[in-house]
């Protein structure tokens, strides 16, 4: 039985895309000819309970320790571990990804790294240094802490023995840092999502929200686009007066947005959720007339599958993975990042012509078929083991 050493930064009962990942593969490759270990940073401090549901081993690094005294005592965690697997697998490039590719050197293990973003843009536009998108950022001269950290995620690749990323577009970005693209894999992200079983009135009142609500999750970062689905509220209100925005996630943003909805005298129309947990979000989606996702950037969106699982129609930027998993016209409408008119104007499509709407969301369900969690699995378990 292959014996494989999962490292993540974050995992279950900590929340987000990442984490349900981390969750899921985990136990999806528990059994399967694998003896799986989890090796995690956590944002709570005692997990004892939640852990026992899980038939693995699960190694948690208090994440409220000081940054460099987490980071060592994952490495030295790290390297214990490592020593009874045959293969590592980090699924980020930077706090479980650059420790992991030492430690694989060093006892000579199989090292795969699984790259959803670019860590070193995220970093640069969450403190303000970076101003531009990301793929003309990865045409852009980088200097300082910065530049640093995107020849460490290079590095990091380049010295693995394979990276998996989620779609072609970030084929295309890993490629960019110089990896051979022999050693990247494309595996699509599959979804593995519950719709609720409340009609949408219920729905509606049981998250105490009634209107046309308009869905949008993501963290709350510069580039998802949630200022403008702020602004545009005005417009939406005068052809609609029942619109309603919620957004669901936390973030740096959070008390920036707040600040524009009051500003706008939005605080009845708009409504910042914070994070839910997939329960909740699935009584969300149920609620909701549509799900818009106005990001700069998307490796592969998770979100846009969950909400056509639940019948869901949905609008998108044409922006990285999205135009792999839309059709315009057909399964979505995909419309220019942060584009005031052509927003609006699709919302309103949708608002206005039942048919079509009906169509976006038969026909997302059967895009969703074609992303199977267990597709996910399967194609992951090949990779690891060579076949």
């Amino acid at each position: 039985m292959n014996k494989i050493l999962i490292t993540t930064g974050i995992f279950p009962p900590d929340i987000g895309g990442p984490a349900s990942y981390a969750g899921f593969m985990a136990g999806a490759l528990n059994g399967r000819g694998f003896n799986v270990g989890v090796l995690t940073y956590s944002r709570k401090f005692r997990t004892s309970n939640f852990d026992s549901k899980y038939k693995f081993k699960i190694v948690r690094v208090w994440g409220k320790w000081p940054i460099w005294i987490k980071h060592f005592i994952f490495g030295i965690k790290l390297l214990g571990l490592a020593r009874k697997s045959d293969i590592i697998l980090a699924l980020n490039v930077w706090s479980a990804g650059f420790p992991s590719l030492v430690v694989s050197k060093i006892l000579r293990k199989k090292f795969i790294v699984r790259i959803v973003g670019d860590y070193a843009w995220e970093v640069g536009v969450g403190n303000g240094k970076v101003k531009l998108l990301i793929d003309d950022f990865q045409e852009s001269k980088k200097k300082g802490w910065i530049g640093l950290l995107y020849k460490l995620q290079g590095w990091v690749c380049k010295k693995s023995d394979l990276v998996i990323v989620p779609s072609k577009y970030l084929n295309g970005i890993v490629k960019g840092w110089g990896v051979p693209e022999t050693k990247i894999k494309i595996v699509y992200n599959g979804v593995d999502f519950k719709p609720s079983d409340l009609s949408k009135e219920e729905a509606r009142s049981k998250i105490g929200i009634h209107g046309n609500i308009i869905l949008s999750v993501g963290r709350l970062v510069p580039w998802k686009g949630f200022r403008m689905l702020i602004k545009i509220m005005p417009q939406l209100l005068n052809l609609n007066q029942f619109a309603r925005l919620v957004i669901i996630g936390d973030g740096p943003d959070r008390e920036s947005l707040n600040l524009m909805i009051n500003n706008l005298n939005l605080d009845k129309k708009v409504f910042l959720a914070g994070k839910k947990p997939r329960e909740e979000l699935a009584t969300y989606l149920a609620a909701a007339d549509m799900f818009v996702l106005n990001s700069g950037y998307e490796g592969f969106s998770h979100q846009i599958l969950e909400a056509m699982t639940c019948g869901i129609p949905v609008i998108a930027s044409a922006v990285g993975g999205n135009r792999e998993l839309i059709t315009q016209g057909d399964n979505g409408f995909l419309v220019k990042y942060n584009d005031e008119f052509n927003l609006v104007e699709a919302i309103k499509t949708i608002w206005q012509n039942p048919e079509f709407k009906e169509g976006l969301t038969e026909s997302g369900k059967d895009t969703v078929a074609r992303f199977s969690s267990n597709r996910m699995v399967e194609e992951t378990i090949k990779i690891l083991t060579n076949d």
